[in-house]
């Protein structure tokens, strides 16, 4: 499937994914890999595509579910490999509800993708820098009992310690200033051939590969997702990820660097599509062709256009659209 050349451009940017502000704040840019991607064409029209933003470069993600940065691209598989660093990472004192870790020796590097650590232990996402962003990969034990995908979890120090309840296979996500989350499973396969175990989900892999992780689907017109999580394009359909906009961003017409920088409702599209957009790219609400009138900007010229290509819209998606300039 296609989106319509006038969105073309917001596919090719990099992709925010900033979690609730905590303490730590929380922003991480993540990819659409080959199976992250919005399969919507930048490709369409590398004629009609600025960037503005929604796949392909690279991002960075911090917070307090985490950060990094990461690559992406519409409609094919673009994967930045991770750096496990060294066999052993130096940390600092960490302690929560589970006690304290005071050895300063956090976890042996290892392969995320194979989970290749020993019996009783987990391969996950931390920050190995005291930052707020996912860099490297270690092992950490997984909880005696332990949580499984969709469950409510519990981080230990921070939501990028590496450190919860959740099962093998799993991370706690968009955590909160308690830093309690729920599961979600990384993506299984490789980075050449990334896939989710719910086809409901898509692979995105992000900060520079150290972060594969399946976001739950959506419906981009409901923006049913968790919490403030925004409804986005991704691969062949559309995934939740986290809000990136802050506070006093991310309404019509603002500017916005990332594809997620823009509230829950809207996205990131090309300056030529929006009414006065004084950037590279301004945030834009997505509308139903059905009902037509409900643009925000539509006294700037703004009408409710096809998301997709005649023809190309996948079943269900028939009546989404874009509010913008027509092309």
């Amino acid at each position: 499937m296609k989106f319509n050349a006038i969105f073309a451009g917001l596919l090719s940017g990099s992709l925010l994914l900033v979690a609730c502000a905590g303490d730590d704040g929380k922003q991480m840019t993540a990819s659409n890999s080959a199976t992250a991607s919005a399969s919507a064409s930048a490709s369409a029209s590398a004629s009609a595509s600025a960037s503005a933003s929604a796949s392909a470069t690279d991002g960075e993600t911090s917070g307090s579910t985490g950060g990094g940065s990461a690559s992406a691209s519409a409609g094919t598989t673009t994967t930045a490999g991770g750096s496990t660093g060294d066999a052993t990472a130096m940390g600092t004192d960490t302690c929560s509800i589970f006690g304290c870790d005071t050895t300063g020796m956090i976890g042996t590097a290892c392969d995320i993708w194979g989970q290749d650590c020993p019996d009783g232990e987990k391969c996950t996402a931390w920050a190995n820098d005291g930052g707020s962003s996912w860099n490297d990969n270690k092992c950490v034990p997984v909880d005696p009992n332990p949580k499984q995908a969709g469950d409510v979890c519990t981080a230990q120090g921070s939501g990028v310690s590496g450190l919860d309840d959740c099962d093998k296979g799993m991370m706690c996500w968009n955590t909160d200033e308690n830093n309690m989350g729920y599961c979600i499973e990384f993506c299984m396969g490789s980075p050449d051939a990334p896939f989710c175990s719910d086809p409901q989900s898509a692979c995105a892999i992000a900060n520079d590969g150290v972060l594969p992780i399946c976001l739950p689907g959506c419906d981009p017109l409901l923006q049913d997702c968790p919490g403030d999580d925004a409804c986005l394009p991704l691969n062949d359909g559309f995934v939740c990820v986290l809000d990136a906009s802050g506070p006093d961003a991310g309404a019509d017409g603002d500017p916005c660097e990332y594809a997620n920088a823009c509230d829950p409702g809207l996205f990131c599209a090309n300056a030529e599509f929006v009414p006065g957009c004084q950037a590279a790219g301004c945030c834009s609400s997505f509308c139903n062709l059905d009902d037509p009138n409900m643009c925000p900007l539509m006294g700037q010229g703004a009408e409710c256009v096809p998301f997709y290509e005649m023809g190309m819209a996948p079943p269900g998606k028939e009546n989404l659209g874009g509010c913008g300039l027509p092309g």
